[in-house]
């Protein structure tokens, strides 16, 4: 039975999604106006492996994330650039994909853009104006924050003590114009130059809580199972965007909330774009295999935080070694396989299995399901040094390694090849150590170390693979 800790309750809740076998979820998503940082992969890579267990479990999920592809950052990089605000958009959601390709994160369902929903937007508002839950004033559109009787409850806030200016995305000038402090734009009248369109308040464009409230419940309904992201959008994204909605339907928004912990930093502080101590994805994965960062990201419990560091780096590279090693050292004794069976091999990788979705059914606990895997290693290793190996419990505890590492995306399965003159190279190396012949033995192994090529000799010969 699998449990979610949901921010809203603060406990601990058995998942029940709306359709049986069906899971809709909404993850928001980055604003495209530079490459996404380790922080922002952290929420990424969370919310993918929720994603792949919930597959694993037999869910089809529809995954929803939003790209901000307008608002007071773009208008701001588009200006330095001296280009406009799409194209600064096109550029960095490509970017954003070559980057969550490279650390293989799974494509959303839908990745809607909020440049393509604003007729859906400025009929939304249209529709809280209606019901007086928003209002007016000088080209702009705010929210009646006070006006909602849950207002506060998710970020557990009582409010009358919420600060003012809350988000970075709404600037001072916009306090004079509110009726209230805490009232929140949903529509922002266009500054001489700047991207616009056209609404019945005149010329402007969407604020920032508004895109996720329409876009979540145009594809994922009025009512649905998750809604992720970092906890700095708890208060007041999140919040915002449970009172615009339930305003504007009069039922529930969202089920379950999650919320992922931050990446922090030396001394223990917060990795952000405005704090300037932030490392992209687009240059890491330059320098770091891309495999090792998605581990890192991947191997702690979604709502702890994450300490990057160059230690913690070669930790997850050096873990993750050992997985790859124990996968393709057993691997490689299926060439001379017997045709025999193995129960209590079998027994054992099953049993591996059950305790690991037992973690992970405990609100997606990876470090405890980690657990399981190196057991399944430990299996590996033991089976790949007996002296005979049978094919059918080899394949088992093989397949297995997939299963359970792919949740955490990695990909043992997708070795790369050697072509026909490393293989030849590899087979000369061992008929010159026959020989005695170490000097040519020795040339060989640099030679292939070289190339890439890992060689690791053992009672049962000699096996490789390419350090990628």
């Amino acid at each position: 039975m699998l449990k979610i800790f949901n921010t809203m309750t603060r406990e601990k809740e058995e998942f029940k999604p709306i359709i049986p076998n069906e899971v809709h979820m909404y993850v928001c998503g980055p604003t495209v106006y530079n490459y996404i940082h380790i922080g922002n992969a952290r929420s990424i890579v969370a919310f993918d492996t929720v994603r792949r267990y919930l597959e694993f479990l037999g869910y089809k999920v529809k995954f929803v994330s939003n790209f901000t592809d307008v608002d007071d950052k773009m208008i701001k990089e588009a200006n330095r650039e001296g280009i406009t605000v799409p194209e600064v958009a096109d550029r960095f959601i490509k970017a954003f994909y070559e980057d969550i390709d490279a650390i293989n994160v799974q494509r959303a369902t839908i990745n809607p853009r909020a440049t393509d929903n604003i007729p859906e937007i400025i009929d939304f508002i249209k529709d809280l104006v209606a019901k007086d839950y928003a209002y007016e004033s000088q080209g702009d559109v705010f929210y009646r924050a006070r006006k909602f009787k849950h207002y506060g409850e998710l970020s557990d806030q009582n409010i009358d003590q919420l600060v003012e200016g809350a988000s970075e995305h709404v600037g001072d000038a916009e306090f004079a114009k509110k009726q209230d402090p805490i009232d929140f734009a949903l529509w922002k009248k266009a500054k001489p130059g700047e991207i616009k369109w056209d609404s019945p308040w005149g010329e402007g464009r969407p604020g920032w809580h508004i895109e996720c409230s329409v876009m979540s419940t145009k594809y994922l309904g009025d009512t649905f199972d998750i809604h992720g992201g970092g906890q700095d959008l708890e208060f007041p994204h999140h919040e915002n965007e449970i009172a615009q909605s339930e305003a504007k339907t009069g039922q529930k928004f969202v089920n379950y909330w999650m919320h992922n912990g931050f990446v922090t930093v030396e001394n223990n502080e917060k990795m952000s774009k405005s704090l300037g101590n932030f490392v992209t994805v687009h240059d890491l994965v330059k320098k770091t295999d891309p495999q090792v960062l998605r581990f890192f990201l991947s191997s702690t419990h979604y709502r702890r935080p994450l300490e990057y560091s160059q230690s913690n780096l070669q930790k997850a590279a050096d873990n993750l070694n050992k997985i790859k090693t124990a996968y393709n050292n057993l691997k490689f004794r299926l060439d001379g396989a017997t045709d025999d069976d193995d129960a209590d091999i079998k027994a054992q990788v099953i049993k591996i299995e059950t305790d690991f979705k037992t973690a992970m059914n405990d609100d997606f606990n990876v470090q405890n399901g980690l657990t399981e895997i190196f057991n399944l290693v430990s299996l590996a290793n033991n089976y790949a040094a007996s002296e005979t190996v049978a094919e059918i419990p080899a394949n088992v505890i093989l397949k297995a390694m997939v299963d359970l590492t792919s949740i955490l995306g990695v990909k043992l399965d997708d070795q790369k090849d050697l072509s026909d003159e490393i293989q030849k190279m590899v087979d000369e190396r061992d008929q010159a150590r026959a020989d005695k012949d170490f000097a040519t033995s020795d040339k060989l192994r640099d030679q292939l170390k070289d190339m890439g090529v890992i060689l690791e000799d053992t009672p049962q010969g000699t096996r490789w693979h390419i350090n990628d």
